[in-house]
């Protein structure tokens, strides 16, 4: 009788493997036993294929360790591009979205969307955004986007109208 081999149902290795490399103190972890099978004597170039690395990095985090200690095997912040907007900026957009609706700004909708918001922060502040931008940003602000739910301010009192089309049997015109 053979053995059933073990298998991971609901998690793709890529998906797995980035949850690893998310976690800090976990790739902290994992540098340092690379580190510590280097001081038992194991080459870097046996330890690639076992932490999905290469020669170079595994040599850069002992000479990382040796240098700076613990600490330095966790990645520095890196700077990347300086922000279109500033902390101040942002609170006031959020405050606008919170507290204001598009139609205080001149735009013909009661309610926040990507586009309203890219024309708004436009105005505003003459900074241009991509629709994909604007959702990043609410996520930064701890805002989400909410899909409309077929009930719109802008359309009041046309509700009613509809369902009284609805509520007519038909040939009663």
């Amino acid at each position: 009788m053979s053995k059933v081999a073990l298998q991971i149902k609901n998690y793709t290795p890529e998906a797995l493997g980035s949850l690893l490399r998310k976690d800090v103190k976990f790739q902290q972890a994992i540098r340092i036993f690379a580190c510590y099978q280097v001081s038992l004597g194991k080459r870097p170039k046996d330890l690639e294929e076992l932490y999905d690395t290469s020669f170079k990095s595994i040599c850069n985090w002992v000479h990382r360790l040796n240098e700076g200690g613990v600490d330095a095997l966790i990645d520095k912040e890196r700077p990347g591009r300086p922000k279109k907007l500033n902390s101040d900026q942002l609170s006031e957009i959020k405050e606008t979205i919170l507290n204001q609706m598009p139609s205080d700004f001149g735009f013909n909708s009661a309610t926040w969307t990507g586009p309203i918001l890219i024309s708004m922060i436009e105005k505003r502040y003459e900074v241009k955004f991509r629709k994909a931008q604007i959702y990043n940003i609410l996520k930064s602000l701890g805002l989400t986007f909410q899909k409309g739910k077929g009930v719109y301010p802008e359309a009041s009192g046309r509700t009613e109208k509809v369902e009284m089309v609805k509520k007519t049997p038909i040939g009663k015109g």
